[in-house]
């Protein structure tokens, strides 16, 4: 009788540890979506970051949201970010990591600012 508590115990508690350590539902079905907002660096515009890197700002509402981005954004990328933000509509799928939502990019390009 205690080898079959025991045997439930741990099969119970290895259910457990491998539903814990799977990606959550919403993540494992993230829509692509596309965001237009502004890429810039987080170190050299920004002044938040020790580093530099890209980062997408979008309005949503009277917020502004920000976008740690990765894929395919790279050096080449940031250079033309860097010394001063840019238009974009960049397309990809958004999660979280260390509290900050991530867009992993799959296409990026620069859109003009309509003048009014």
């Amino acid at each position: 009788m205690k080898t079959i508590i025991t045997s439930i115990l741990s099969v119970a508690l290895s259910a457990f540890v491998l539903s814990s350590n799977a990606p959550a539902a919403d993540e494992a079905a993230a829509k692509p979506v596309t965001l237009n907002g502004t890429a810039t660096c987080p170190k050299c515009d920004l002044g938040t970051e020790k580093e530099c890197g890209n980062v997408l700002q979008v309005k949503e509402g009277e917020k502004t949201v920000t976008y740690q981005l990765a894929g395919m954004v790279d050096k080449t990328w940031h250079k033309k970010i860097c010394k001063g933000p840019k238009e974009v509509k960049a397309t990809g799928t958004v999660t979280e990591k260390d509290g900050k939502k991530v867009l992993d990019v799959t296409a990026i390009e620069m859109v003009e600012k309509a003048v009014k």
